[in-house]
């Protein structure tokens, strides 16, 4: 990239060609889910240069983020009480099973999709793959909660675009 000025970026902004770094919303066995490419890098892997345990749950973590982000339910809008009062979705259980390593370099894909929903809690169905191979599986439920610490309920549209019926 040159450096004239119409070139150069403000701070925050994203050229029109870049890619969708949030992954994209598909439709699977008629319901929403999320793909999430990832590139595993060294600070991924530990010292047998297959991936560490941890990796895993950061990858599901920006899985399940940008899964709610591509659904109109981001993070800052809700910490900021964009619709009302200031909350957060919370981890309250994670389960994952590691079947198979990634190692570095591996382009790996991190598919989300809702099992269940109650007013206030969402379990969550996850998994990261390479070529179609599964690695790892985790189901992870996560509760809306205000700052203050309160369960809130879902809205009815995010409850409508979790379903698939927005």
């Amino acid at each position: 990239m040159s450096d004239t000025p119409d070139d150069r970026l403000s701070p925050g902004a994203v050229p029109s060609a870049w890619p969708d770094l949030a992954g994209r919303l598909v439709s699977r066995d008629g319901a929403v889910a999320h793909l999430l490419p990832v590139r595993v890098y060294f600070e991924d892997t530990d010292f047998s240069g297959l991936v560490y345990h941890a990796s895993y749950v950061r990858w599901c973590e920006r899985g399940r983020s940008d899964f709610l982000r591509l659904l109109g339910s981001e993070h800052r809008s809700l910490i900021e009480g964009a619709s009302g009062e200031a909350a957060a979705f919370v981890v309250r259980r994670i389960n994952l099973e590691y079947l198979k390593p990634a190692r570095i370099d591996d382009i790996l894909e991190v598919t989300t999709r809702v099992k269940s929903m109650t007013a206030a809690t969402l379990v969550l169905s996850q998994s990261v793959s390479r070529d179609g191979q599964l690695l790892c599986e985790a189901e992870v439920t996560v509760v809306l909660v205000s700052v203050s610490g309160r369960v809130l309920r879902l809205s009815a549209g995010l409850k409508a675009r979790l379903a698939g019926k927005d």
